[in-house]
């Protein structure tokens, strides 16, 4: 962003470097706090409130076109108090401004979220995304808009007031709901049946573009496929399909970094061929998990291939040096969005020999019309087995082709200005990504993304974890802003994922100190979570998020990490949260099943025997039968291989002795077999609940 002269604004002190670009506009921007809403109320100005994130393309235009105009600052600061905030690390505001836009518009949000609220209550009259600084598309100019909305407020106080109790009520109405007194299993084949009505038979994913790649949706169709046989007696080889046909489709696509691995965020086509180039931390934890899971089901080269790219950009590009992992990159570079991935024919041709040239544009398209603003952006068109018969020379000799050139390619990118890249540390989204490494890390076997999780935990740990509660965010020494359950629950989901892959003294304890200040600080009476604590800052709305969004939903993850450690430790106390959590959230269940699938794993836990499985011993036969218990596709299935001399053990794992070496307690739901200490028996008991062969 641009600053002017040596001026800075309110948001100069801030972590957040998203507010640190629009620390020298014009704008007399302020962090959302007690100053600039003391102020608007003295004042009796009404707030201009714009939040956005640091990766997002159509902030920068805005912010570009608007927010450092000197006019159009002017005009914000003769007529608003302008509030800035980052969405990542105040999800709380966004979540409510956003809920407060859907009702105001009848239409989804998004970022940059312009919000126009009154000053002595911070309720919202009039609310918008992206403006332009002239008019075009239908939307009026930024300038004018701003003084017909300071216009209206004044001349039409009465139908505002109105109009926010309105606003009131019905974003209380979004909350209202009657428990239900006992749940079923119809919503997971609800789920099933809409993800089929919204499957793409021709592209994979689900719906039109632009097309999200939807991991809670991919992983409840692995979960129904896994969850054994269909009312006809048969395995759901549909569910299968779908879900890594989708997986394949976005792997050989553009939304994946066919040179340096992660993906972004979205397709703006239905092919998956040309993203929104920004790139999320909680996306690519999420989807390295899917693909990890699903190599542990078929095999697959590919699935491998894109964990491996994957995991290997993240501690490349995303793992800081103290351990904990960067939030996003850029979409733009230099500018221009995309610029630093996309290629030309030419750009290509002077870099490989030419036949590698003729086999990797044939793979890549660059044999065909410019897909991206006159420029080239890579999207898998051929097979390695199709180049191989095309130019009839052996598979494999074709493979070591394509990978020669990939390497020179991204040697010569990693030459290029970078995309910006957002290095606030958030709770949260580590959570995401720690479990993601650690699911891939125990599937195939990689124990150094296991270690790479391993130094975020310790990273947040040690630096997010003060007096007893988590703090939300860290950028530069500084680690600030009250966690929100997003943070605790999906660090605690993060620390069983890693415990599976290896055990390690302090780390479960951790776990259920997390798990204690989540039932004191955020539980609601009535059953389920508040995304804030009790001790957070009032706002128009205590949110308790129920459906899954970009991310999963915080409750769906409380249930299914309660119900979790309830059995692993035989702690009522959190079997009855979990549960109550899903009849609290029931209504909502049953009339949108596949957008709680997050809350339908928890569903599917509770409802079916969930496997436990203890492993007490020491030296290599452990690793033996750990690998046995924990390296398949076992979704309802938590393995911990605890070495014998481990002692203090929380709940029933103390009782888990180590009598003979090795020796495992398998237990399913609430009931438990006799010690094995056979290694064939401990295969057998498992087998009783393996997922089904896909041969």
């Amino acid at each position: 962003m641009n600053n002017h002269g040596d001026y800075t604004n309110h948001l100069a002190s801030e972590t957040s470097p998203y507010l640190l670009q629009h620390a020298g506009n014009p704008v007399e921007w302020y962090p959302w706090g007690p100053e600039a809403l003391e102020r608007a109320r003295l004042e009796h100005k009404p707030i201009l409130l714009s939040v956005g994130y640091s990766a997002c393309h159509w902030c920068h235009v805005m912010a570009h076109e608007s927010f450092e105009d000197p006019e159009t600052a002017a005009l914000m600061n003769r007529l608003f108090i302008n509030i800035k905030v980052d969405r990542e690390e105040r999800p709380d505001i966004d979540k409510i401004y956003q809920s407060a836009h859907s009702l105001l518009t009848r239409r989804p949000g998004g970022w940059p979220l312009t919000v126009f609220l009154t000053p002595d209550d911070q309720l919202p009259f009039f609310a918008g995304t992206y403006f332009p600084d002239e008019p075009r598309h239908g939307m009026p100019a930024f300038r004018e808009l701003l003084q017909r909305i300071s216009d209206y407020l004044a001349e039409h106080p009465d139908e505002i007031r109105s109009q926010n109790q309105s606003l009131v009520n019905a974003l209380q109405s979004l909350q209202d709901s009657t428990a239900a007194d006992s749940i079923n299993a119809l919503p997971l084949d609800s789920a099933r049946q809409q993800l089929e009505r919204n499957f793409d038979p021709r592209d994979g994913g689900f719906g039109e573009a632009p097309k999200f790649p939807h991991p809670t949706n991919i992983e409840r169709l692995l979960r129904h496929w896994a969850g054994g046989a269909t009312s006809s007696g048969q395995p759901d080889r549909r569910a299968l399909h779908m879900a890594t046909f989708t997986l394949e489709k976005m792997a050989h696509g553009g939304m994946f970094d066919q040179l340096g691995g992660g993906f972004c965020r979205y397709s703006v086509d239905n092919h998956w061929m040309i993203p929104h180039f920004e790139k999320m931390l909680y996306d690519n934890g999420a989807l390295l998990a899917l693909y990890a899971e699903a190599h542990a089901v078929t095999g697959s080269p590919l699935f491998e291939r894109t964990c491996r790219q994957t995991a290997n950009w993240v501690m490349r590009q995303m793992q800081a040096p103290q351990g904990g992992y960067y939030s996003s990159l850029d979409a733009d570079s230099e500018g221009e969005e995309g610029r630093f991935y996309v290629w030309t024919p030419d750009e290509v041709q002077a870099l490989l020999e030419a036949d590698d040239y003729k086999l990797f544009a044939r793979r890549y398209g660059l044999d065909r019309k410019a897909n991206f603003e006159g420029k080239w952006h890579l999207h898998v068109y051929r097979s390695i087995a199709q180049l191989a018969e095309e130019y009839a020379r052996e598979p494999a000799a074709v493979a070591q082709a394509i990978n020669r050139a990939r390497d020179t390619l991204f040697a010569a990118r990693e030459q290029r200005i970078r995309p910006g890249r957002d290095d606030k540390v958030l709770t949260a989204w580590n959570g995401l990504m720690i479990r993601g490494m650690a699911i891939a890390g125990r599937h195939l076997g990689e124990p150094e993304w296991i270690a790479s999780a391993e130094r975020a935990l310790d990273f947040i740990h040690g630096t997010l974890w003060q007096n007893g509660r988590l703090l939300a965010t860290y950028k530069d020494g500084r680690a600030h802003l009250n966690a929100y359950l997003d943070d605790y629950v999906y660090l605690i989901d993060a620390i069983l994922e890693l415990l599976q892959a290896r055990w390690r003294d302090g780390d479960l304890a951790f776990a259920i100190q997390l798990a204690e200040v989540v039932l004191a600080h955020f539980q609601d009476p009535a059953g389920g979570f508040f995304f804030t604590s009790d001790d957070h800052e009032t706002l128009i709305q205590r949110p308790r998020p129920a459906h899954d969004e970009a991310i999963p939903s915080g409750n769906g993850i409380a249930a299914r990490v309660l119900g979790r450690l309830g059995h692993l430790l035989g702690e009522t106390r959190y079997l009855a949260a979990a549960e109550n959590t899903l009849k609290s959230l029931w209504p909502g269940i049953e009339s949108m099943p596949h957008g709680h699938a997050s809350l339908l794993v928890a569903l599917e836990e509770s409802l079916f025997p969930f496997q436990s499985v203890i492993i007490r011993g020491t030296g290599p036969t452990m690793a033996a039968w750990h690998a046995t218990a924990a390296q398949p596709y076992a979704p309802r299935r938590l393995t911990l291989a605890i070495p014998a001399d481990a002692t203090g053990l929380p709940g029933q794992l103390e009782a888990r002795s180590p009598a003979a070496d090795p020796v495992a307690y398998v237990c399913s739901g609430l009931n438990c077999s006799a010690p094995v200490t056979d290694l064939d028996a401990f295969e057998a008991l498992l087998s009783e609940t393996a997922t089904p062969e896909i041969s």
